[in-house]
């Protein structure tokens, strides 16, 4: 959360001339109602049922950047699909990042709460080891701008690719 999936995403994929795709902004779509309002009235399960088959749905499309929702890792299934069809980049950012940039937006149910930094850092102990075990590279983005973050993935892949 709040590492700079969406924004990274999206000039990667201008980059590389693929369709870039956020999850979440899909699940809205199809279902016509705010992530807040899903967990609202389907709390959390509901909202991870709709989120796996979402996945499932948007890692069979081909050419595209994907940018999931930070708790879709917790779902083995959700691994599996993106581990198997595709790269996986882990958009590392620390808690204190996460906090900073996520701090004003209210759009995210998980956060709404006493102490979100404190959330943050339970969502990050138990959501990293699941990044990092399908991650194909891991990036740290802390304190770095969107073009330089963009730049070194478009690096590795290319290394990637010839190796």
């Amino acid at each position: 959360m709040g590492a700079g999936k969406s924004t990274i995403g999206k000039r990667l994929a201008h980059v590389i001339g693929a369709e870039f795709i956020d999850s979440d902004k899909e699940i809205e779509r199809h279902t016509g109602a705010s992530i807040p309002l899903i967990f609202e009235l389907e709390g959390e399960a509901g909202f991870r049922q709709r989120e796996a088959q979402m996945i499932d749905t948007l890692t069979q499309q081909h050419p595209i950047v994907l940018a999931t929702g930070g708790g879709s890792i917790l779902n083995e299934q959700n691994r599996n699909h993106l581990k198997n069809r595709g790269k996986v980049i882990y958009l590392h950012a620390t808690v204190n990042q996460q906090l900073q940039r996520t701090h004003r937006d209210q759009n995210r149910p998980l956060l709404q709460t006493k102490n979100p930094k404190q959330k943050l850092t339970d969502l990050f102990n138990t959501r990293d080891p699941l990044y990092r075990e399908i991650a194909d590279f891991i990036i740290d983005t802390d304190g770095r701008s969107i073009h330089s973050v963009s730049h070194e993935i478009i690096n590795t892949l290319e290394i990637m690719k010839t190796s």
